[in-house]
């Protein structure tokens, strides 16, 4: 019996050193005894919020196995079948390890934080272990974790925590009762009192069958609802809930409310792209004319109207205005701006008809001499910042700079043009609808930096748009929300790189998008009960998700999953994961 005590406390010693050394050395994956993974996650997101908090934590799998191709008498080239038996290794996925050998790690960890076990050294804070679990006891356990509570400094216990999971069913007569939930509590921690708190998650878009269809899968707002006084499962959040919306929004879907805006930014981009890494993809035309032809058209026209012929300004401006009215129609997000100047309307001809570098410098070419010669004499807008406005604004006083259109310089200027321009459709936008003001545009303002910082602000801008286009047009939030959450994101933008999947967040009143989640059944949903405080609060709570909440095992499905979401009325079927917990007090 003295042997197998000595061999635990060795066992123990040689197990938490490990954990010692990788977590100093922050090592992200380590194989221990070459049974066993110990991964250490930094944002643990294995867990769909189970466990909260951004603390590192390890987790403990099976260690994949080593698969070595056969010795074979052939000099076959065998990188193919190593490269394949790699692949099936890597298709496996996290393995989970038995309830026995989890129950045994959690042991060696809680042996050696425990002060009265002298034998098992302490080899200083540990971050919390948590340990994947293959479902094979009667609980059906998926998860085993623990984690060291502390007293002051010194360590008073450990919390072990377990998942227990079960597959999607959509019989709500099956699911943990609140009753149920702390009745598990009550036998556990005989409390005398308890707290109960309840979470609900909803897709958005999926109350708006219509519209949703607008946005690819890669956009998403999810509201967010937790409150306090759960009475039953699957309830509605009540309007005093705390509500969050998390806002993730991808640029450049066909039927956005800015699909013309991202058309003309596609070209800017690409434009810039081929500046910056010298290969340039060229949009195809959207024009029938070429570049040229457009160019001397605009140039005539206004030559034209310098001596007194009417032109065709204003069928141009009753045909755009169709156009924008169209749009109206189907979004309350219009950037198009009617006050376009002369570099504004020649970059539109460009942007949509160019497709060389040559049609860029003989449009220039074009314009320049017209400018020089005194031909026409456009109106420019007195903060134009480009080369070219300039240029014109020189020859109001007959003093025009030596401009030779060669080498990339015609491309550049270009790349001026639809810089300034978009610059002030997205001023116009913002400002006029009063969600900002120009102070707290002055980043994305600045043309001192140089032309691909200035793309990369402006295209931080359109996707700020894209997302208060989300906001306003599909989910109608009221004007003091929109100018908060604005404010937020061009804050978040002036330190962070662009990122279209970052989500965003916004704290909203319950009230204003209940019409939406009030008719739908949430894909998330939660209810705690807790006892306890600071340190000592011990939680026992059930999760229900429409996805599993667990990644290393399968479930049998109790129906089939096709079945439970087609159609208006069918019941949403859910995984299930219980949670419960125990405080061990070493005192």
């Amino acid at each position: 019996m003295k042997g197998m005590g000595s061999k635990i406390v060795s066992d123990a010693n040689a197990f938490v050193k490990f954990l010692k050394l990788c977590q100093d050395e922050s090592k992200d994956n380590c194989t221990f005894m070459d049974e066993i993974s110990v991964l250490l996650v930094e944002k643990e997101e294995l867990l769909h919020n189970i466990i909260s908090g951004n603390q590192p934590v390890f987790v403990c799998e099976k260690a994949q196995p080593k698969c070595e191709a056969e010795s074979t008498d052939t000099s076959a080239d065998t990188s193919v079948v190593e490269e394949t038996l790699y692949k099936v290794e890597q298709d496996l996925g996290p393995q989970p390890l038995s309830v026995m050998k989890a129950r045994q790690l959690l042991s060696w960890y809680t042996m050696a934080h425990n002060p009265n076990m002298p034998q098992v050294e302490v080899p200083g804070a540990l971050h919390p272990l948590w340990v994947r679990c293959d479902k094979s006891d009667p609980c059906a356990i998926a998860w085993l974790g623990v984690e060291t509570v502390y007293s002051g400094n010194k360590t008073s216990g450990v919390k072990l925590y377990t998942v227990c999971c079960k597959g999607p069913t959509g019989d709500e007569t099956s699911f943990t009762t609140l009753d149920e939930l702390k009745q598990e509590h009550q036998n556990r921690h005989h409390p005398s009192t308890v707290a109960t708190k309840g979470y609900a998650q909803y897709n958005m878009f999926c109350s708006l069958k219509e519209e949703s269809m607008m946005f690819e899968s890669q956009s998403s707002v999810i509201a967010s609802l937790t409150w306090n006084n759960v009475d039953k499962v699957l309830e509605c959040p009540p309007l005093s809930s705390k509500a969050t919306l998390n806002i993730k929004v991808s640029v450049g879907d066909i039927r956005s409310p800015l699909y013309q805006t991202n058309r003309e930014m596609e070209f800017l981009l690409a434009l810039a792209e081929g500046l910056r890494t010298g290969e340039t993809e060229w949009l195809e035309s959207m024009e029938t004319q070429s570049a040229v032809d457009l160019t001397r058209a605009l140039i005539e026209e206004l030559e034209n109207l310098a001596h007194g012929v009417p032109g065709h300004t204003d069928k141009l401006s009753e045909k755009q205005k169709a156009k924008r009215d169209a749009t109206a129609v189907f979004s309350s997000m219009v950037i198009e701006r009617g006050d376009l100047d002369f570099t504004e309307q020649l970059w539109e001809k460009m942007r949509r008809s160019v497709t060389s570098y040559q049609d860029i410098t003989e449009c220039l070419k074009i314009v320049v001499k017209a400018v020089k010669l005194g031909k026409i004499k456009p109106w420019i807008h007195k903060d134009s910042n480009s080369t070219l406005s300039k240029l014109i604004l020189q020859s109001y006083q007959q003093q025009i700079d030596t401009m030779p259109l060669t080498g990339l310089t015609p491309a550049n200027m270009l790349l001026e043009l639809g810089l300034d321009k978009i610059r002030k459709d997205f001023i116009n936008y913002l400002v006029g609808k009063e969600l900002t003001t120009l102070n707290y545009l002055s980043y994305y303002l600045d043309t001192d930096v140089d032309l691909q910082e200035q793309v990369i602000r402006v295209r931080k801008l359109q996707h700020l748009l894209e997302i208060l286009g989300t906001c306003s047009t599909f989910l109608s939030l009221p004007h003091d929300r929109l100018f908060l959450f604005t404010q937020s994101c061009l804050q978040y933008y002036k330190t962070s790189n662009y990122d279209e999947d970052h989500v965003f967040q916004l704290q909203i009143k319950p009230a204003i998008i209940s019409y939406f989640y009030e008719k739908e059944q949430p894909f998330s949903w939660g209810m705690e009960v807790s006892s306890g405080q600071g340190s000592k609060e011990v939680k026992t709570a059930l999760y229900l998700s429409d996805k599993p909440l667990v990644d290393h095992i399968s479930f049998d499905l109790d129906v089939p999953l096709d079945e439970s979401v087609n159609g208006e009325c069918e019941k949403m079927s859910y995984y299930r994961a219980m949670v419960s917990c125990s405080l061990i007090s070493f005192t």
